[in-house]
């Protein structure tokens, strides 16, 4: 048996490290995979954005659709000297492939592929469809990636019943974890206003910082909520704070501070920002704020993605996966409204955008085998 017949999802998944494909880059990884998915009799569909590239590939016209969806950009690598290795040259050791993109999510990505070439070459006449949604721009801005190519999905009423992301979702072994949704993620720039003076006549002057201390300190121990049995309670979090003139004797005049909170399905941006603005007014100082919002919460709360996934991962590793909520975002924020059941299973995430990122070659195989088993079970 050849080599690449005995691990195509490791060899995939090295070709693709191979390319430098920082945000926005894709460096080929797209057309390598569009090769793959057109021998198997995917209809190829590029739509790119700006400096993004997107590809949209679907086999098949009936119902119901199954996409699998993920991304071919990866987060810088970091010092290079301190790899172990090249970060974009792959390498194998003690069962592990290295290389920037390994586990996020460039072996979710190929085992996607494998799977469905397994699969169709099985059920060259499966029931439904299955399509693919493929982005250069989910670890930068992510407005030029995925969110666009679903507006323009649901522009002509192409509609999404099942989609799973092969995001890493597994925390210390394959098939331990399933991500059902994400919490929503709401960003705020504040501006508190003092009086620049001398720290020696500070009667002449008002340090923003000392007056907005309490407020801080509010905000800090506020209860937003008290989660569900999906999401747990909403966090606020300060991310970025500046003030002072770099001299050692002037109280500054401005303090900007940047902040953040990871919201559950119990709240949304509006009543939050009522309630930081009743917070914010009851303090003794002047301010701005501007919010940004990064995504909202969604939640796949059940159906039959949930338990095609969890009984094809526990028909290979012999682990039922534990449905989770927590984690960052993901573009599964820009499908779930359109409807579909949306999930994450993918490989372990402990190395993702570290140095030294890898994954463990038995789980590449092993989650190209899952992926199998949902398309089974499914259509």
């Amino acid at each position: 048996m050849t080599k690449a017949t005995r691990r195509p999802t490791v060899d995939l998944t090295a070709e693709l490290i191979s390319r430098r494909s920082v945000t926005p880059e894709d460096a080929g990884c797209q057309a390598l995979l569009a090769e793959r998915l057109e021998r198997i009799g995917f209809e190829l569909e590029w739509m790119p954005f700006g400096e993004v590239t997107n590809l949209w590939a679907r086999r098949g016209n009936d119902g119901p659709l199954l996409v699998f969806a993920g991304h071919t950009d990866v987060v810088p690598s970091g010092p290079e000297e301190k790899w172990g290795s090249p970060p974009f040259t792959p390498t194998e050791k003690d069962g592990m492939l290295f290389g920037r993109g390994a586990a996020d999510m460039k072996g979710g990505v190929a085992a996607m592929i494998t799977a469905c070439e397994t699969f169709i070459a099985a059920n060259p006449n499966h029931d439904g469809s299955i399509a693919f949604l493929l982005t250069s721009d989910e670890e930068g801005p992510a407005k030029d990636g995925t969110i666009k190519v679903i507006e323009a999905l649901e522009a002509r009423g192409d509609r999404i019943d099942y989609c799973l992301l092969g995001e890493p979702s597994c925390n210390e072994q394959l098939g331990d974890c399933i991500k059902n949704g994400r919490r929503g993620s709401l960003n705020g720039d504040l501006i508190i206003q003092g009086i620049q003076g001398h720290v020696a006549y500070p009667h002449r002057a008002k340090n923003p910082l000392h007056a907005f201390a309490p407020t801080l300190a509010r905000l800090c121990a506020e209860e937003w909520d008290q989660g569900n049995e999906f999401f747990p309670p909403t966090s606020f979090q300060i991310s970025n704070m500046s003030m002072g003139t770099g001299a050692d004797n002037v109280i500054p005049g401005e303090l900007n501070l940047s902040f953040n909170l990871r919201y559950s399905t119990e709240l949304d941006q509006e009543k939050i920002a009522q309630r930081m603005t009743a917070i914010l007014d009851q303090g003794d100082f002047e301010y701005q704020i501007t919010w940004r919002l990064s995504g909202l919460p969604f939640l796949t709360p059940g159906g039959a993605l949930i338990d095609a996934t969890q009984d094809a991962a526990e028909a290979v590793t012999g682990i039922r996966p534990q449905l989770s909520t927590s984690g960052g975002t993901s573009d599964g924020r820009f499908i779930a409204p359109t409807g579909a059941q949306v999930l994450e299973f993918g490989l372990l995430n402990a190395t993702i955008h570290k140095i030294n990122e890898c994954a463990a070659m038995d789980d590449l195989e092993q989650l190209s085998s899952i992926y199998v088993g949902v398309l089974e079970r499914l259509l």
